[in-house]
């Protein structure tokens, strides 16, 4: 298959991914919005905080490795053999999931039954549903791999519905049932992939901690009370709302695309240089995307994190620590932009070697973001984690970057280009950002309705021409979006 139509296809999946990360942000942020005005944040700390933990961790350290190394290279292989090691994630879950519950229930502080009943079931039940989930993993690479996007459309669509409907039902109707409510809604092997699936294994077992290194610290060491927890999930999935709605789906589609178009063991010299070329200017849209996406959230949510929180969850929100939370999210979502894109590209053309090597990297920040967590939360609290995952993401983006700048050093294609922008265009963003900040001071946020909406008026206006000024300076990732949605329209019609 031509670079061109992986590239239509990898298209193909990132839209319909983004799609459905709007249904699933949209369902979730709605969900949690009516769940707030039910249950405690004791019961919503422990359920957002530890118990996803507990799911998240199985699944991600059954599936991970397995996916990543099963969905690189072509489609013409040996299925028999892809799906036989994929089974492996089904005893792999269970064993995770029998020792991180055991874990949960013996090692950790039992919360106070009168105020979060049925701890226990629920542990029991979150590492059930995540064994059930990865009963469908063989079909869910097979149908990524082949990109088959409406299958993957329709069969998460309807997960997602169903789960979040039985969950409003329950808190609607039994709201005292607390924990049980969100507990009900969740041979020949080919030992080539198999040792990939080892190296991304341990990076993947690394990484996780440090994508959910805040998570373990509070759960682990206590370091915040469960409402506390409940409040920082909260902020957290807020502040990321428009970064994973966005970048999530182009990371999963266009990992596959570099895997596919580029070959893992071959420097970028000795790879066919249309193949080369078409990476090369992919990746450089992604990170101006990436970049843009990122200033945009930055810039414009730090003056309404404050509004944001109290339309979303009243005064327990938008007062105490929150809008500062949010506001130090919105920094950090810079970094996690443009962090998804550079590791995209990178575990992508990274060979088995390099991996291995990598893995030491990550493992010395794995332990040094968790001594960060545990630093600087005492020093000032849950935003000690926003700061410490900022280093965490810093050093990250380093790599990657050193990795990228090394892969195409000796050809003619700078990729990299994408993370500067013009003059002007910064000059839009800074003022903005003054404008909106003046604004949030005078007009926001016990000034009443009417002023908070000559502030938000105030704010669009700003977008709007900042959005204006990135459509006039940056032709050249325009053109890239308008021909991406071209082949995408156009592989759509032929298929």
């Amino acid at each position: 298959m031509r670079p061109r139509e992986v590239l239509g296809q990898a298209a193909r999946l990132a839209s319909s991914g983004l799609l459905l990360q709007v249904l699933f942000r949209l369902i979730t942020f709605v969900l949690n919005a009516f769940i707030l005005r039910f249950l405690s944040k004791e019961i919503v700390g422990i359920v957002n905080v530890r118990l996803t933990l507990l799911y998240s961790t199985t699944i991600f350290l059954a599936r991970e490795a397995f996916r990543r190394a099963c969905l690189s290279g072509s489609t013409q292989r040996d299925w028999s053999q892809t799906l036989n090691l994929l089974w492996l994630t089904v005893p792999l879950g269970v064993f995770w999931s029998v020792f991180l519950g055991w874990a949960w229930l013996q090692l950790l502080a039992v919360p106070d039954p009168d105020v979060i009943p049925h701890y226990g079931t629920g542990v029991v039940l979150f590492g059930f549903s995540a064994v059930v989930e990865l009963l469908g993993e063989p079909f869910w690479v097979l149908a990524q791999a082949h990109m088959f996007v409406k299958l993957k459309v329709i069969a998460e669509s309807l997960s997602v519905i169903l789960k979040s409907v039985l969950t409003a039902f329950l808190v609607l109707c039994l709201p005292h049932w607390g924990l049980y409510i969100f507990s009900l809604a969740q041979a020949f092997v080919n030992w080539e992939e198999a040792k990939l699936t080892w190296s991304f294994f341990k990076q993947s077992f690394l990484k996780q901690i440090l994508t959910e290194g805040e998570r373990y610290v509070m759960t682990f060491l206590n370091v915040l009370n469960f409402g506390d927890q409940g409040v920082y999930d909260i902020v957290n999935n807020l502040g990321s709302l428009v970064a994973r709605l966005i970048f999530q789906p182009i990371e999963e589609s266009f990992y596959i695309f570099f895997a596919k178009v580029l070959e893992r063991e071959k420097d970028a010299t000795l790879q066919k240089q249309e193949d080369v070329a078409v990476a090369a200017a992919v990746l450089e849209s992604l990170l101006k995307l990436a970049l843009l996406t990122g200033l945009t959230i930055s810039v414009f949510g730090f003056a309404y994190s404050q509004l944001a929180l109290d339309i979303y969850g009243g005064a327990m929100l938008s007062s105490g620590s929150g809008p500062v939370l949010l506001r130090a999210y919105c920094l950090y979502v810079l970094l996690l932009a443009i962090n998804g894109v550079t590791e995209c590209f990178t575990f992508a053309a990274m060979s088995k070697e390099e991996v291995d090597r990598y893995n030491f990297t990550m493992l010395a920040l794995s332990t040094s973001f968790l001594l960060l967590s545990y630093l600087l939360t005492h020093w000032c609290g849950s935003v000690g984690f926003i700061l410490a995952n900022c280093f965490n993401m810093g050093i990250r983006i380093t790599q990657s970057l050193c990795f990228i700048h090394r892969y195409y050093r000796k050809s003619p294609h700078k990729p990299l280009a994408g993370l500067f922008l013009s003059p002007v265009l910064l000059g839009a963003f800074a003022l903005s950002g003054g404008i909106t900040a003046v604004s949030e001071v005078f007009l926001c946020c016990e000034r009443g309705w009417p002023a908070m909406l000559v502030h938000v008026a105030v704010g669009a206006l700003c977008l709007g021409v900042t959005l204006g000024t990135a459509f006039l300076t940056e032709t050249k990732l325009i053109h890239f979006l308008r021909t991406q949605l071209g082949v995408s329209r156009l592989t759509d019609k032929t298929t």
